[in-house]
């Protein structure tokens, strides 16, 4: 049993004792703590706070107890019901409310829920807000209101409309062209907020859609990270003949992959690219991924005359960076697209449209598309972790060994070499080192990463 404490929220496997996963002592405490943060905070004063969540098995539990503690910290609760991220998002700004908690924890498996935590631009905390956060909740020293002051329930299941509709809104949405292309597409929502929400979505859009696990129940088919291995089921459906693309997100939405018409993985990592790509043909600007990222973001922005930065991993921090450089697109290589048209937060929804609204204006396939970008491929390994394991050690080993490489440090160790890059850090929501490994073939990508791990491995004597 699991507790994680990051800048992606408080994550936990459910059940157990307290202190060591999310259940709900825990859930009480860490939503007080949040609670008294905003209050402190106070930014906005409008007493409303929204929760939205996931399918999982867990969710209606967790969402109980959080609305509870809301109201009993004195905040009206503004529930959205079963909602994306990105969704949970926008109706923190669109409601004007303090703040907002998404109950999901996004790829990981059944037994897991989170509470991700939003400020009132519905952003995700900084690392700074977070740890106070933590260390309110250290305290335990909390104060609910009073019996006059208790706060009120409101639900409102509108969101999933008002998201669309903002996407439609888009300058580069154009929906009349997606109708006219006639696109036929196969989505796998694996068991959440996707099977409601994308139906929605594919309508509006005028497109012709087949969902696959599209039940809303939390049980998901297969494991929910939307990585090659864990798509057999829509890559067969692919390989009918059917489609002309296949959709795949995770279970809160906001991370996007595309399968061709073929059945081939458009590439995870290239979801970023290719909608980046599209945005900057029309709009000049940079670009931000995180560290662990491809280079064909950086080849792609330059290609199109503009400047690529990279940040540490984690949401909060790409967006901080792309606030920073004036960005126009950025996201990360697991199939996060954040598009400051819309809001800073990754949302499969307008990459999807970016995405259809690209495709339609090209007139080509997906795979004729794919073949457009810098060819890279991405190894993603990873080091399970044992009580105890000091991962400071571990990383400041690799970079002595390779201190005459071009080393990266702000988010683990990442050494960049000329023709190929390895990247090495403390996972946010799993207690694992992931080290990714870019080269110009899998088979290279995968023995890089390989040999930094075996180095890894005799250190910790495994």
């Amino acid at each position: 049993m699991t507790l994680i404490k990051s800048i992606s929220g408080i994550r936990g496997t459910i059940g157990g004792h307290t202190g060591d996963t999310l259940n709900p002592f825990d859930i009480v405490k860490f939503t007080t703590a949040y609670a008294t943060f905003i209050r402190k905070r106070g930014v906005s004063n409008s007493n409303k706070i929204v929760v939205g969540r996931d399918g999982r098995i867990s969710g209606e539990m967790v969402k109980n107890v959080v609305c509870g503690t809301l109201m009993g910290m004195g905040y009206d609760v503004i529930n959205i019901g079963y909602a994306t991220t990105p969704t949970t998002e926008l109706a923190v700004t669109m409601s004007g409310a303090d703040g907002g908690i998404i109950i999901t924890a996004s790829h990981n498996p059944r037994q897991w829920n989170a509470l991700k935590l939003l400020n009132e631009q519905g952003e995700f905390l900084t690392k700074a807000d977070g740890n106070e956060v933590l260390a309110i909740a250290e305290k335990e020293d909390f104060e609910y209101a009073d019996v006059d002051h208790v706060g009120k329930y409101i639900e409102d299941f509108t969101f999933d409309e008002r998201h669309i509709q903002s996407v439609l809104d888009l300058k580069l949405v154009d929906a009349e062209l997606i109708k006219k292309a006639g696109f036929k597409v196969c989505a796998d929502t694996i068991n959440s907020v996707g099977g409601i929400i994308l139906p929605k979505l594919f309508k509006a859009l005028g497109v012709e859609y087949t969902v696959l696990n599209g039940e809303c129940n939390g049980d998901f088919s297969h494991n929910p990270e939307p990585i090659e291995k864990n798509l057999g089921g829509i890559m067969d459906a692919m390989k009918s003949g059917k489609y002309d693309l296949g959709i795949v997100v995770d279970p809160d939405v906001d991370r996007l992959a595309f399968i061709t018409e073929k059945g081939d993985m458009f590439g995870e990592e290239y979801t970023l690219v290719s909608v980046s790509d599209y945005v900057l043909s029309h709009t000049t600007g940079n670009t931000v991924s995180n560290l662990s990222s491809t280079r064909a973001l950086r080849d792609v922005t330059e290609r199109h005359g503009g400047k690529y930065t990279a940040a540490a991993v984690g949401e909060v921090n790409v967006t901080t960076k792309m606030k920073e450089v004036n960005a126009v697109i950025g996201g990360e290589g697991n199939g996060g697209v954040i598009y400051p048209e819309s809001h800073y937060g990754r949302d499969a929804l307008v990459g999807i449209a970016l995405f259809l609204t690209n495709l339609a204006q090209k007139k080509c396939t997906v795979s004729e598309l794919r073949a457009t970008y810098p060819e890279y491929k991405i190894a993603k390994n990873r080091i399970d972790l044992t009580p105890g394991t000091d991962v400071d050690a571990i990383l400041e080993d690799v970079k002595e060994a390779y201190k005459n490489e071009q080393i990266n440090d702000i988010d683990g160790v990442k050494i960049d070499f000329a023709d190929k890059w390895v990247h090495l850090r403390k996972s946010n929501t799993e207690p694992i080192i992931r080290v990714y490994s870019e080269a110009a073939t899998m088979e290279e990508a995968d023995e890089l990463g390989r040999s930094i791990m075996k180095m890894v491995y005799d250190k910790i004597g495994k």
